[in-house]
């Protein structure tokens, strides 16, 4: 291996032979590196994985062992269904500083009390469930590999295999005289959302002698993946049923049964087998013979309920009837024809290079693995997916970057989710209702119940002290509420859906906000104070922090923006539909007119020539001299930690954790938003706010560059692509020091899928018509797509020169396809060409 930082050393080693060539290099050098022949290119040496990495457009390889990155590496190999997911953890390790084996039910948290850096805390987590990855083995008389160290195994190769949804693990196991090939493949069911399997095969290396096994599940777990360490589970209780054996607990105070079956079947010299209670696990204890000619294979197969499912009587009884559902030879040829016609549907091909696709279906694998059509309404979108335990499993906004890469491809899925908003409604109404206002406020960190679940504190492990959190007052989650819901109308054009649910959500997210507005006789403009935006570093003014913003320009602008959505439900369901809306809501005639007139008239902060401000008063702070603190400290991202530690504060300086401003463009697009803020009465320079903003960005928040990759799309589309790889990369080279050892970032995942699709093709849905404006920078020569739109399956095919739309057969009506200014009625089963020169 070679690390290089210059193009020319890159070369010379790929010259000279050399197996892995790794870059370390800024933004500016990274296309230099790679065409130098640089197999991966950094930011940082602390992001290189000393076990070895490689990533093929369908395989995800870690080679040996690398104590630092063994977490992130957990993560990135989770397999999952949308309902179930389990980290890729080795089997023979439990919990500790170097491993932390993880399985998770999408939607079944609990609340408990856990002592954290000198205080007791309660938080509502995503509850890590037992293991059931569970196996160890022994050579002879030896000691089990669980009691060894990581120098037992003589060679390790870990592969994702992203077109199948299988793991699979080879190592060498030595007792320091005997080698014994251990092969795993493991896989949770993207058919059958209720099984996993693990298939293991022992092969002694030129040797032959016994070997005991013992593998089931391990019940002794609990959450300590993201700081605190909880238990959330009752005492295991295990039963044999025949030659299978079920392992039940509860959660202690969501009361929630979770219950696994597992069956076992040995093939080889069997000796002896039993089955082991040990009251935290269940094993069955195997001995047997073996010889290079004999080796042992083991399949063990689980299925997973609780009992939140639909239609059980105890979850126990419902996992041994899904562990009898399919035979066991068929569940992985189901599971792997699930996979194919996911990729069908859901997979990007983009004509740029190599290490870009490849990441690219590395994230579509792990957003369909933590969002499908298995997973419940309860669940919602967790910010880190099902992959750990990062932000308790909490759900933000996140299905703002997720529900267009969905809703695109399977709008039940995007509805699915909208009703996990709709369902909490009344939560959200009673949140609002405790703040003397009408509407729904919706929380910024939502749980089961809907309730507002964002901690009062964040402890800085730069100072070690606990600093206030004050990002509950991120009221634009509702916001993102209102989007989604116009959003998946445009998309599905369901009048019964808009006129049941989407209306609903829209008008109340807009009633809170109305009422928050305030009419400044002087301006003759409204105005919402006590805010923050989507940047956190700013949560109030330097002399009043925590009290929140006055205007913040995103905030303002989507009211307006949502006032205008709200107006436009009620002209789509005119008739019968709108007349039971209004009555239903009590919906006033000077309601709707404080709409119309907030949706001309909210007010814009602007500074400069056309400057969007990102709040009232954001070009009063002071400047912040970021070379020297780039100097100092390295990676700045994390800036609100470093000044807290130095008893400075980020709310002083013209600085952002994460794009803000640059969201506006992000979410409404260029044409929307410059129509929007002529009807709003201000002449804003989106070129002068990018340029404002991204020197003063430290992107601390992985959908920073997702955000500006795309703004950049949108207005420079050549200066694009830097920035997309290096959002590309954020988990893959775990940019953000350890973040992703609790889980993928998903937002931040789909964003990237999103990006190829919505900024370079630069597709809307918009005015009943699907349009596309394609931006391609150089770097992406082409890319190929499959969508769904009113009824219709597209495929779309683009290039510099043109785009080709095609529709499947099918009995839903005509759609209207605009692409630049031209635009053609497109029926089923009809292709399209449109020349882009």
């Amino acid at each position: 291996m070679a690390v290089v930082s210059e193009p020319s050393h890159a070369r010379a080693a790929r010259e000279a032979g050399v197996g892995l060539v790794v870059g370390i290099t800024d933004v500016k050098t990274r296309a230099a590196l790679e065409t130098a022949g640089a197999d991966r290119v950094l930011d940082d040496i602390g992001q290189l994985d000393l076990g070895g990495l490689a990533i093929d457009p369908w395989n995800l390889t870690f080679y040996g062992f690398d104590s630092v990155h063994e977490g992130h590496r957990e993560a990135l190999m989770v397999t999952g269904n949308g309902y179930v997911a389990t980290r890729g953890a080795q089997g023979e390790r439990t919990e500790g500083r170097i491993h932390y084996p993880g399985t998770y039910l999408a939607g079944v948290n609990d609340t408990a009390s856990a002592r954290s850096h000198g205080r007791t805390v309660r938080e509502e987590h995503l509850v890590n469930l037992p293991n059931w990855l569970a196996f160890d083995l022994r050579i002879g008389a030896g000691s089990w590999w669980s009691e060894q160290t990581e120098s037992a195994l003589e060679e390790e190769v870990r592969r994702v295999d992203l077109r199948r949804g299988v793991l699979t693990r080879t190592a060498i196991v030595t007792d320091g005289i005997r080698r014994l090939r251990v092969t795993q493949t493991t896989f949770v069911s993207m058919r059958d959302r209720h099984l996993m399997m693990q298939e293991t095969v022992l092969e002694p290396l030129e040797w032959a002698g016994k070997i005991d096994v013992r593998s089931g599940i391990d019940a002794h777990v609990r959450n300590s993946n993201a700081g605190t360490a909880a238990r959330h589970l009752s005492r295991p209780r295990f039963t044999v049923h025949g030659d299978a054996l079920t392992c039940e607990v509860t959660t202690r105070h969501s009361r929630v049964d979770v219950a696994f079956a597992v069956r076992q079947s040995a093939h080889g010299q069997i000796r002896r087998q039993n089955w082991i209670d040990t009251g935290t696990a269940g094993l069955l204890h195997l001995e047997a013979a073996v010889s290079p000619a004999t080796p042992l294979r083991i399949n063990k197969t689980a299925a997973i309920a609780s009992s939140r499912d639909p239609a059980i009587d105890t979850a126990a009884a419902a996992a041994l009837r899904h562990l009898d559902a399919v035979p066991p030879d068929r569940i992985r040829l189901r599971h792997e024809a699930a996979w194919q016609r996911l990729w069908e549907r859901y997979g990007i091909e983009i004509d740029a290079d190599p290490q870009s696709q490849a990441v690219l279906n590395l994230h579509v694998f792990h957003v369909l693995q933590a969002v499908s059509d298995h997973t419940p309404e309860g669940a919602g979108i967790p910010a880190r997916g099902l992959h750990g335990e990062g932000y308790l499993g909490h759900v933000f906004w996140d299905e703002l970057f997720v529900l267009p890469v969905l809703g695109l491809r399977n709008p039940q899925i995007a509805r699915t989710q909208l009703d996990y908003r709709w369902n909490r409604l009344e939560a959200a109404r009673a949140a609002a209702a405790e703040a003397g206002l009408p509407g729904a406020r919706f929380p910024w960190q939502s749980g089961t119940d809907g309730t507002e679940q964002t901690p009062g504190a964040l402890f800085n492990p730069r100072s070690h002290r606990w600093m206030p959190d004050h990002s509950a007052r991120q009221l634009h989650v509702g916001l993102a509420v209102a989007y989604n819901a116009w959003q998946f109308y445009e998309l599905t054009a369901d009048l019964v859906w808009l006129a049941d649910r989407g209306a609903e959500l829209i008008i109340e997210v807009v009633r809170h906000f109305v009422a928050m507005a305030e009419h400044d006789p002087a301006d003759g403009r409204f105005h919402i104070d006590g805010v923050m935006g989507p940047d956190e570093y700013h949560d109030g003014p330097p002399t009043a922090p925590g009290t929140g913003l006055r205007d913040n320009a995103y905030t303002n602008v989507m009211t307006a923006w949502s006032c205008r959505r709200a107006l436009d439900a009620l002209d789509r369901l005119r008739g019968h539909l709108a007349d039971d809306l209004i009555a239903r809501l009590d919906i006033r005639a000077e309601e709707r007119e404080q709409w119309s007139l907030i949706a001309t008239r909210m007010f814009l902060p602007l500074h400069g020539r056309g400057v969007i401000s990102q709040f009232d008063g954001y070009d009063q702070l002071e400047e912040f001299d970021w070379n020297a603190y780039r100097s100092r400290y390295g990676n700045v991202e994390r800036l609100d930690l470093i000044l807290e530690a130095e008893g400075d504060t980020t709310n002083r300086y013209k600085v952002a954790k994460q794009a803000d401003v640059l969201m506006l463009v992000y979410t409404l697009g260029v044409d929307v938003l410059t129509e929007l803020l002529d009807e709003l009465g201000y002449q804003a320079d989106l070129h002068a706010s990018l340029d404002y903003y991204l020197p003063r960005t430290s992107h601390g928040s992985t959908l920073s560059r997702v955000v500006t990759a795309s703004v950049l799309a949108q207005l420079r589309p050549d200066e694009s692509w830097p920035t997309f790889r290096e959002a590309l990369d954020a988990d893959l080279d775990d940019t953000q020091g350890g973040t992703t050892r609790q889980g993928i970032h998903l937002g931040a995942m789909a964003g990237t899928v999103d990006l190829a699709v919505r900024s370079y093709a630069g597709l809307r849905t918009r005015n009943d018509e699907l349009q596309f404006t394609p931006r391609l920078p150089a770097e992406l020569r082409g890319a190929s797509f499959r969508l769904h739109y009113r009824g219709q399956a597209l495929e779309v095919h683009l290039d510099h020169a043109r785009l080709t739309i095609r529709s499947h057969a099918s009995s839903a009506p005509p759609i209207q396809v605009t692409v630049g200014d031209r635009s053609v009625a497109l029926a089923p089963g009809a292709e399209h060409r449109f020349s882009l020169s």
